[in-house]
């Protein structure tokens, strides 16, 4: 039987989106937009409908999230945009709705609920309606069927449970054709743009060029669209999108495309970046999720972008390095042999790269997993590193019996964390996630960063044995700062978000540097040998004085100087060693054979370092592809003049 809905005369309507990072800015709240937009310029709601967006930030709680909606009254709807790390605190959050106002009628759309009804009203009685794949029309149908009392069942690509307390699901929706029908929230003002004194309110600003991904990968969803043909936004609508970013303020881009570099549109918006940081300034980043096949286009567009200083942060998305692995994940179909020659290419156009794998894939072992992550390290030490997540509409999600996968549910999300399958057992899996945290905390994250290829390359020292050495290092450490770090990582497991606090730590705390040197220093006689130790240590140093920082003049650099320029704000500063390392990290990166007599030669060097102010937004985000643009960079010493000394 169908639910027939009796609605009031005028709705109000809200639509709530969450972030998953914690931090202090917000991020923009693209999705929420969309269907905000398309609900107050339909011509049927028009007079009978107000729609706005509630955007929440990632370390809100559920009560922070309910308690703000009922101090300004309970909307007639509310609609969440879910994904799998805010499903259980939305359901939280629509049951106290309910007890405030019990007709207020309960939307639930995105990822991690799509055709995944039977789950949902298992789960909760507190949602009405299930939206299943793209949500910008359907929402504006459920609402024109709420005002006029019509019957839901003539709204495609929903569920619901119907007057029998049966789940009924509609016909699938179309996909839309024609993107640019959505109305844009960034052009029409639903989107706030900048923050009481006028500057970009959001950490990064969102756009979105196209939708849809050719690939089928097992473990992927991707908004529904994997397996799907590309559609496009027009390049009139991503210009007028992308000079209002820019305009407001925004110096960082990141595209929610799952292949961008496919289309030819791609190169003609970059171009269209370049135009504007020519004519404003900025932006200075583009990040994107890129083309996993690599062709001549998107080497035309990396040239281009960096002739231009167009940053941005290469990604290779390997998965896996392991065949078996790879055949079960469905990704034979990549081109992705020729990594290493692209990786030595990025490197040579000093651009930034980084490589991503997961960790539980069936046909993987932790040995092949740790060959494989030592492989990739000799081209990309930052390497994002994470366990295998079963989600909802994937291969791996919908049969876990058939790669005999054992799971459990996180604790804070809704997320599958695998804890064996056929080809690694509980104990593989237990040292897996041990080697993660320490991996994505060291490596992805950019604590450590040129001590990885100078040991590799003196003394054979491999990247996962010196995370591991640290990791070891650290759990027989009697420093505070060692015990809150193994409290982390014991629980990293059931808390992913404790590498977050931890992160902070390790680029704020002096302590932490403390920390470092003595780990260290305790490989001395038996790794490093002492001929080499004052060398390594002043690359320990140089490390740590380059990691991204909130206030330089908290750490012990001999000057300190403000500069405001075209790049934005930003520290210029000196520091000294006894060694000449941006020399030996020059010829390690190029492969150049150094006489070890000459690496031992002590030779005092000052450096001139440039740091990127405004870090501290990100500083326990965990969003390594914004971490890299805060690094510091080495830069010709009379750039630096007329410092203030630091007393």
């Amino acid at each position: 039987m169908d639910l027939i809905i009796q609605g009031p005369d005028i709705l109000q309507c809200a639509i709530v989106q969450q972030s998953v990072w914690h931090m202090e800015k917000e991020s923009m709240p693209l999705a929420a937009g969309y269907v905000v937009s398309c609900i107050n310029s339909d011509e049927r709601l028009h007079g009978k409908c107000s729609a706005k967006v509630k955007n929440f930030q990632g370390k809100l709680s559920p009560l922070e999230m309910a308690l703000d909606i009922i101090s300004k009254g309970v909307p007639d709807v509310v609609g969440f945009s879910v994904l799998g790390w805010n499903y259980k605190q939305f359901i939280n959050v629509a049951r106290t709705l309910k007890q405030y106002n019990d007709r207020c009628l309960i939307v639930f759309g995105g990822n991690h609920v799509s055709n995944q009804a039977a789950k949902v009203f298992t789960e909760t009685h507190d949602v009405d309606i299930i939206v299943n794949g793209e949500g910008e029309f359907t929402i504006a149908d459920i609402l024109h069927a709420h005002v006029n009392s019509l019957p839901l069942n003539g709204v495609d690509g929903i569920s619901f449970v119907g007057t029998d307390g049966e789940v009924e699901t509609t016909a699938p929706r179309a996909r839309i054709v024609d993107l640019d029908t959505i109305p844009s929230p960034i052009l029409n003002g639903t989107i706030p743009l900048t923050d009481h004194r006028g500057a970009f309110r959001y950490d990064v600003a969102l756009i979105e060029t196209n939708r849809g991904c050719p690939y089928q990968c097992s473990f992927c969803y991707w908004g529904g669209a994997t397996g799907q043909k590309i559609r496009a936004f027009s390049m009139d609508r991503l210009r007028a999108e992308t000079t209002e970013l820019v305009r407001a303020g925004a110096e960082t881009l990141v595209l929610c495309d799952a292949n961008f570099g496919m289309l030819r549109q791609d190169l003609e918006f970059v171009e269209l970046l370049i135009e504007l940081k020519e004519r404003y300034g900025r932006p200075h980043a583009l990040e994107t999720s890129w083309a996993k096949n690599k062709n001549a286009m998107f080497y035309e567009i990396v040239q281009r972008m960096n002739k231009a200083g167009l940053q941005s942060s290469f990604t290779i998305a390997l998965q896996t390095l392991n065949e078996n692995a790879l055949d079960q994940m469905n990704r034979k179909n990549m081109k992705i042999n020729d990594w290493k020659e692209l990786a030595l290419w990025l490197q040579e156009q000093n651009l930034d790269v980084y490589a991503e794998l997961i960790w539980g894939a069936p046909g993987e072992t932790l040995e092949s997993f740790l060959n494989g992550y030592d492989e990739l390290s000799e081209y990309v030490s930052r390497i994002a590193t994470y366990p295998m997540l079963l989600l909802p509409n994937t291969d791996y999600g919908d049969n876990p019996e058939k790669y005999g996968f054992k799971t459990i549910k996180g604790v804070n999300d809704d997320f599958d964390y695998v804890l064996s399958n056929d080809s690694a057992d509980l104990t593989e899996h237990s040292e897996a996630w041990r080697f993660i945290f320490w991996a994505r905390l060291l490596a992805e994250n950019l604590v450590f960063r040129n001590l990885y290829p100078v040991a590799r390359a003196l003394l054979n020292f491999k990247q996962s044995e010196i995370i591991l050495s640290f990791a070891g290092y650290v759990e027989t450490s009697d420093l505070e700062v060692a015990a809150r770090m193994k409290n982390a990582a014991e629980k990293s497991i059931a808390d992913p978000d404790s590498l977050a606090p931890i992160l902070e730590v390790c680029f704020t705390d002096p302590q932490f540097d403390i920390l470092a040197h003595e780990w260290l220093r305790s490989l001395g006689p038996s790794r490093i040998g002492f001929e080499l130790l004052d060398v390594f240590s002043a690359l320990l140093a140089f490390d740590l004085d380059t990691r991204p920082v909130v206030d330089p003049h908290t750490r012990e650099y001999k000057s300190v100087q403000e500069r405001v320029d075209v790049r934005g704000r930003h520290w210029l500063l000196e520091t000294q060693y006894d060694f000449d390392i941006p020399t030996l990290l020059g010829a390690v990166s190029k492969q150049i054979s150094i006489p070890i007599d000459e690496v031992l030669q002590p030779k005092k060097t000052v450096v001139a370092l440039r740091f990127k102010q405004g870090f501290e937004t990100f500083v326990r985000s965990t969003n390594h592809e914004e971490t890299v643009h805060f690094v510091a960079e080495v830069v010709e010493f009379d750039q630096v003049t007329e410092a203030t000394q630091i007393a």
